[in-house]
């Protein structure tokens, strides 16, 4: 599919600085410009990157390889964090952002370029007829990253290709990307309070839910998780997704170890919520607070972290054996990545306390620190950044949310999600591409088939079902699914996804699945 080969020292390089653009020149097997010098080492895996500075503030490095690909190429990139809903194929868009790595192919021949999982900062690829472009983002906040005269590891490059059609090759590339995944114990699958409540629940409106989950499980072997999400934290009451403190729960959730113990007693294991990085109290030291923010923690900060990791030992320890961290993105950075360009753009007036800390580094500080604390349970990253996640979490809310209101918002949010990120299961992490919303509001029929998608997809399941909402009807295909789910054993690709968006065709052991997406109307408009 190309002639370029990126697993050597690139064609040109320029340093991105706080005071200007400088291009810097060849030195050795790499290239250096005033304090400057970055280093390419052949490793067994590929590539590695690393560079070194005294006091030069460096925000970004652009790598760039001169090259070309065969017609009839399209490409196809990651997501920053978690996807919305706009992963696609799409052809020669050379200003197009893609992060981590792409693929290219004509759904014969595909190549794959990318970094390995974990790098020490983010990467950026772009894709033009005379060649690919890498920017690694070292910025430490907004700012540029100073190392002091240290050197950094920066990141390992890989590149593929193969005579495979895209989907299998995509599987392949994302193992080659990630040596160290983390899987769950079982397959995990259950109910998450979310999608029907909104944060306005209850320790009784949990056991309801619990009793129903338990029903519809009965005689599986493998039990469920009743994830309590964002409701039972103390200020869960004045004001939506509160984060710390978590010493206690809200005068509705008055112990919650007691809860945790009644939810095993029912037969569903216990899973709780938190915002790991948002803080309210009153009299926490400036020197924890974030720069840009002082309602969050500063990342590079050890103190901060042993608050987050006291936080998650002490709601693991309540009992609750899953834990979802939510929110991890957009209280480091300050932004949501609704698009790859959207981190480029974060504010460039504040730095974390550690100037020799890049962003990356910072973010992985709190999934290590999460990792340690967490007393074995399970844990589900929401908002957080997949390629930096790859081998400290066990799964990955891999799309944003989709819906108990909009039917059209978890068919654009749920459906590109499972179909764009299939391949990273069982690869980076289990991929969770969020709830089956069951309430009054979204037509069984669309929910009965996204329901059925995902448990053949082998990927976790989990329903948010308002119990009053749930017919005698239903239960038979809810069943069927949580069947599948606590089992995970099938292996499905999508079949159509390099020419539409919201794949309606799939293959599942052999087996070709086919849906209709779109209601009667066709969508809502605007409104997901």
């Amino acid at each position: 599919m190309t002639d370029l080969h990126i697993l050597r020292r690139p064609d040109h390089l320029r340093v991105l600085t706080e005071s200007g653009d400088l291009t810097a020149a060849p030195a050795g097997t790499g290239y250096s410009c005033k304090d400057v010098q970055i280093d390419f080492a052949p490793a067994a895996a590929g590539l590695d990157v690393s560079v070194r500075a005294g006091e030069t503030p460096v925000r970004f490095l652009e790598l760039r390889w001169q090259g070309s690909f065969r017609e009839g190429a399209r490409f196809l990139g990651d997501a920053f964090e978690r996807n919305y809903g706009n992963l696609e194929w799409r052809g020669f868009v050379p200003d197009r952002l893609m992060p981590w790595y792409f693929l290219v192919s004509d759904g014969r021949q595909t190549a794959g370029m990318g970094v390995k999982t974990r790098p020490n900062c983010f990467a950026f690829w772009m894709a033009d007829p005379q060649g690919v472009t890498l920017w690694l983002d070292l910025r430490c906040g907004g700012k540029g990253v100073i190392l002091g005269g240290k050197t950094l590891f920066l990141a390992t490059l890989v590149q593929d290709g193969a005579q495979q059609e895209p989907f299998s090759f995509m599987q392949a590339f994302c193992r080659k990307m990630c040596d160290d995944p983390m899987f769950p114990p079982a397959p995990v699958y259950g109910s998450n309070n979310w999608y029907y409540a909104y944060g306005n629940s209850s320790h009784e409106e949990i056991l309801r839910d619990a009793a129903l989950l338990a029903e519809l499980t009965e005689g599986i072997e493998n039990r469920p998780y009743m994830v309590i999400d964002d409701c039972w934290q103390p200020l869960a009451l004045s004001q939506g997704a509160a984060g710390r403190p978590y010493e206690n729960g809200n005068v509705r959730f008055p112990d919650m170890a007691d809860l945790a113990r009644q939810m095993k007693e029912m037969g569903v294991k216990p899973g709780i919520w938190i915002r790991p990085e948002e803080t309210n109290e009153m009299f926490l030291d400036n020197r924890l607070r974030c720069e840009r923010d002082r309602r969050y923690l500063d990342l590079t900060e050890p103190e901060a972290l042993r608050l987050i990791g006291e936080d998650v030992a002490r709601v693991t320890g309540w009992g609750y054996e899953f834990l979802k961290f939510d929110f991890a993105t957009i209280d480091a950075i300050g932004t949501f990545a609704f698009q790859p360009l959207d981190v480029i753009r974060i504010r460039n007036d504040w730095a974390w306390h550690d100037r020799s800390q890049t962003n990356a580094q910072a973010i992985m500080n709190v999934y290590k620190t999460i990792l340690d604390h967490a007393n074995g349970a399970v844990i589900l990253g929401c908002n957080v950044v997949g390629h930096l996640a790859a081998g400290l979490m066990h799964m990955h809310r891999s799309g944003d949310d989709t819906s108990g209101c909009n039917w059209d918002r978890t068919m654009i949010m749920g459906i590109n999600t499972l179909a764009f990120r299939l391949a990273q299961h069982k690869a980076f992490f289990h991929i969770d591409a969020d709830c089956v919303g069951i309430t009054e509001q979204i037509d069984w029929e669309m929910n009965k088939q996204f329901l059925e998608l995902v448990a053949l997809s082998g990927t976790p399941l989990f329903c948010s079902m308002k119990p009053s909402a749930v017919t005698e009807e239903m239960k038979p295909a809810l069943r069927e699914a949580f069947r599948l789910a606590a089992r995970q054993e099938t292996k499905m690709r999508p079949l159509d996804w390099m020419d539409n968006s919201i794949p309606a065709s799939y293959e599942v052991d052999g087996k070709v699945y086919t849906y209709s997406w779109m209601q009667k109307h066709g969508m809502n408009g605007f409104s997901a």
